[in-house]
């Protein structure tokens, strides 16, 4: 069979909890439950690698290691094949982070090979479960005395012993082992100890052209890269070029639809492709839509978003099995058809720039236990009012939840939303100018790690859209666009960094690449927001949310003689005005602190209704530190 995502596996993803008696399901709910539990007490740390010396192409290992006396213990690592993006899970603790190049990949720290490390990453502000960024790293020749990792450190393998890169845009085979459906049911079941091995990320099927557009391919529950074939066959591969994101389909949705952010922000910053479409089965559809709804304004170069037999409703049977089964699938809570991530999703409306195309089956079971369905999902959730509302167009067609994925129709229907697609893009490339060309430098030594900064385009007369594009910090020189004509403000942002001037105006038409320039110089700066007490109990891999039902009063924050304080903006303010003029501010349980000296500062913030938060921080001007998060704690009132 040309599909290796097979109906009984199909099944099982959906009727999972219907089998608990089987031996095999029993020890893997106990794995499950133990995945689960080691989950709430870990902690995503991502970053960036780069590099001073010239070579861009170099397989790289970074480790995560625990220290007692002089034993150092790797508590993770993952590869890549060139410096860049990483991710890592670790107990909530003291870690320290090494990387370093491994052009043998014998994963031996071997002398000669460059180097870079943090120190006691525990620093970073992060609650258990959560993810703390911002942890980069800088590769350089030096005198390996300055890291603290011995030469000739062996880490062990993992159980594929293989290598394999985590970083965005690593080339795969469809037959490549972590593709299996071994791996791929192992990705819903055991969520933690497949990002562990594996990781999520996506892939390249070839290497990147700037010639095709890229169609982005999701899968399922329990799914993999595997379950496309049809379609990749189908596709016009002069034309177009197939990116798959693989993930652990049995993890937090919402920790899904973050960690495809952070590939797809690495992506554009280093392909800036101006056009992509996105195709997504099954559950695969809601990780998009939540992506879509939250970050899609990052990214303007999404123009189609193809979903098929999403359970856009939720999934009934998803809710029975978080209250009877002995062990819960994380994803199943996100599942349930009054879920807080189900309703998440239809708070925001999708870009304007994305056209939802909305593919289902209904070809299924009929009877008295299970309403109208594809066999898998019903046709209610399919056809959710919600999502119909947002859609395009809507195609259905005689097919089960699986049989689509190679139904003749379906991918006839593809090929044709993909042509149109590709005709208005290609005429678009063909109109001069509507460009903007930005230079910049930072003043700032090579060796430190430096931010990925963002474009910002604000229309003059602020009656349209704005527009954010991230950027290298080597993209300097560079043109973006196409821009609709007009006059516009421009700036560049960088976190720990202010851009000289703030912005300057641009008018953008056709025939005509203007040009701005921004000298980038370091900064101090505190950034943070506030939750309540036990809000740090949070899904693996997402971070918190400020907590905007907080009434704060005033945030403080004192060095000698620097002392300010903020008060919360009005609702009707506009938080990116201050952001961008680097100006302090507090708004919807938020707070900056911009321009600050270096040193250590007493930052006192008071709420109504919470004791008052004391907290002690060090800034240092062009160190972008992650965000602080502060949870307060409910006055204890004596109702004596």
């Amino acid at each position: 069979m040309d599909m290796i995502f097979t109906h009984r596996k199909m099944i099982c993803s959906v009727l999972f909890f219907f089998v608990l008696s089987s031996l095999s399901i029993g020890c893997t709910l106990i794995q499950l439950r133990e995945d689960v539990k080691r989950a709430k007490t870990s902690i995503v740390l991502v970053g960036t690698v780069s590099s001073t010396l010239s070579v861009s192409e170099m397989p790289v290992v970074v480790a995560a290691y625990s220290k007692k006396d002089r034993q150092r213990t790797i508590v993770h690592y993952t590869m890549l094949h060139e410096p860049g993006p990483y991710e890592l899970m670790v107990p909530v603790g003291i870690h320290n982070i090494v990387a370093f190049g491994d052009n043998n990949k014998n994963l031996i720290y071997e002398k000669g090979e460059p180097a870079g490390q943090i120190l006691t990453a525990e620093k970073v502000s992060a609650p258990a479960g959560g993810v703390a960024g911002n942890l980069d790293i800088v590769l350089s020749e030096q005198r390996h005395t300055k890291i603290d990792f011995p030469v000739g450190f062996r880490i062990q393998p993992k159980a594929h012993k293989k290598f394999h890169s985590t970083s965005p845009g690593a080339i795969a085979k469809m037959d490549d082992f972590l593709f299996s459906d071994e791996y791929a049911v192992k990705g819903f079941w055991g969520g933690l100890e497949f990002f562990k091995e594996i990781g999520g990320n996506v892939y390249f099927l070839e290497a990147y052209d700037p010639a095709k557009i890229p169609i982005l391919f999701v899968h399922g529950a329990a799914g993999s890269p595997q379950n496309w074939r049809a379609f990749f066959k189908s596709i016009d591969r002069d034309k177009y070029q197939p990116w798959i994101y693989y993930y652990p389909s049995g993890s937090p949705l919402d920790s899904m639809s973050h960690l495809l952010l952070w590939k797809m922000q690495n992506l554009q910053v280093k392909y800036k492709f101006n056009q992509l479409c996105i195709a997504a089965h099954s559950m695969g559809g809601l990780v998009v839509r939540s992506f879509l709804v939250n970050y899609g304004q990052l990214f303007p170069s999404i123009s189609c978003f193809i979903s098929i037999s999403t359970p856009w409703g939720g999934e009934a049977l998803a809710e029975t099995g978080v209250k009877y089964s002995p062990g819960v699938v994380p994803a199943w809570r996100d599942m349930q058809p009054k879920s807080k991530f189900i309703k998440s999703i239809y708070e925001k409306k999708l870009p304007a720039t994305v056209d939802h195309y909305l593919f289902f089956g209904h070809k299924g079971n009929r009877n008295i236990l299970r309403p109208n369905n594809d066999k898998v999902v019903t046709l209610e959730s399919q056809l959710d009012q919600r999502a119909q509302k947002n859609a395009r167009m809507i195609y259905g067609y005689n097919e089960d939840h699986v049989s689509i994925l190679s139904s003749q129709q379906a991918l006839s229907q593809f090929n044709t939303i993909l042509t149109d697609k590709y005709q208005k893009a290609k005429a678009t490339d063909k109109i001069s100018g509507n460009r903007l060309r930005v230079d910049f430098t930072f003043d700032f030594p090579k060796e430190l790690p430096r931010p990925m900064p963002a474009l910002y385009l604000r229309p003059a007369d602020k009656k349209g859209g704005e527009t954010w594009l991230y950027i290298s910090p080597d993209d300097t020189g560079r043109e973006y666009g196409p821009f609709p004509s007009g006059d516009y403000e421009v700036s560049l942002v960088a976190p720990a960094f202010t851009p000289e001037p703030f912005s300057r105006s641009i008018h953008i038409e056709p025939g005509a690449v203007p040009s701005a320039t921004f000298i980038l110089k370091p900064v101090g700066y505190l950034r943070g927001y506030v939750v309540k007490h036990g809000q740090r109990d949070i899904l693996v891999g997402a971070s918190p949310q400020p907590d905007t039902g907080i009434e704060i009063q005033s945030i403080t924050l004192s060095k000698g003689d620097v002392h300010r304080t903020l008060i919360p903006l009005q609702e009707d303010d506009s938080d990116s005005e201050y952001y961008l003029s680097a100006t302090d501010f507090s708004s919807k349980g938020t707070f900056f602190f911009f321009g600050l000296p270096g040193g250590t500062y007493d930052l006192t913030l008071i709420a109504k209704g919470y004791e008052t938060y004391s907290g002690i921080y060090t800034v240092v001007p062009g160190q972008y530190q992650n965000t602080i998060i502060i949870e307060l704690e409910k006055k204890n009132i004596d109702s004596s």
